[in-house]
């Protein structure tokens, strides 16, 4: 366990990529097991995780009369399956391959008297190898994985307060397992035309339902730079959008990934980080409620 919080630590994103790469097939599988029981909520906002006191969780999911929360704790490392008749599992966060720890997995849920049809397959990925047949990627760096938890607690906190500004409609704070970032939308109360979809094993009628309404979104994910990066995007993309004035230095428009980027390693070596962050969350989304004529 580690020992020595840091609210920003350094995650210098080639250091742990493997990890990153095989976790984000783990959260996948947890993922679709909400995705499978959940209700559907508007922008699927029914299947993401959570960021909890101890990692991820999937919340109280129901299951006939019965609930139940999986939780990722990246302090001990484990998956815990908790059950309202007082039932558990625990499984541990370790080098293994996504074969593996699927096979384990889906025998707790049996174990525990869920029989629960999984989409066996990765989402928003290039790679779609079914998890049952997927021995490529096995990595779990611990201490890494501590750190990467530490920087959502971090970007939670300050994603939330930018929530709670906003008195419009906006999405929870949540974690999408398919991108692997943590997120959060801000809605004009228009509609939007139809997403063109594309993403790679992903239902263009996914992405449709996704961005059926005109948005502004950010949010933290731990790629797009050297130690991953803020981002915010609007949907549909205003003209001047990306050439606003109100969006300042540090953050810079990425034509590659069509979004604003913060990174996050200058993020973290600011003397105020959560400050940096919100200025950032404000600039971007003045700039699109600006060009895009928001009420």
């Amino acid at each position: 366990m580690e020992n020595r919080y840091e609210a920003w630590p350094a995650l210098p994103v080639e250091s742990w990529i493997d990890t990153r790469d095989t976790v984000q097939l783990w959260t996948q599988i947890v993922g679709k097991t909400r995705l499978a029981l959940g209700p559907e909520v508007n922008h699927w906002w029914g299947v993401p995780l959570y960021v909890d006191a101890r990692g991820l969780t999937t919340s109280l999911m129901a299951v006939g009369t019965r609930g139940l929360e999986i939780r990722f704790d990246f302090l001990n490392h484990e998956l815990i399956f908790l059950v309202t008749d007082g039932s558990s599992r625990r499984m541990a966060l370790e080098p293994r391959t996504v074969a593996d720890f699927y096979a384990e997995y889906t025998g707790h849920l049996t174990d525990l008297g869920f029989h629960i049809d999984l989409v066996g397959t990765p989402v928003e990925l290039p790679d779609a190898t079914p998890f049952a047949e997927d021995t490529a990627h096995s990595s779990y760096d611990a201490s890494a994985m501590t750190r990467f938890w530490w920087s959502l607690v971090s970007a939670q906190r300050v994603l939330s307060r930018f929530r709670g500004e906003f008195r419009g409609k906006s999405s929870p704070v949540h974690f999408f397992w398919g991108a692997f970032d943590l997120a959060v939308t801000r809605f004009s109360g228009r509609s939007a035309p139809q997403h063109p979809g594309g993403v790679p094993n992903c239902p263009d009628w996914v992405m449709h339902e996704a961005y059926s309404d005109e948005v502004s979104s950010a949010g933290y994910w731990p790629g797009g730079a050297e130690e991953g990066a803020f981002y915010a995007y609007a949907y549909p993309h205003p003209e001047g959008y990306d050439t606003h004035p109100a969006v300042e230095a540090p953050a810079h428009w990425d034509a590659a990934l069509g979004e604003y980027v913060l990174p996050y390693h200058l993020v973290r070596q600011a003397p105020d980080p959560d400050a940096v962050v919100l200025k950032f969350l404000r600039q971007t989304h003045q700039a699109a409620a600006e060009t895009a004529g928001w009420e």
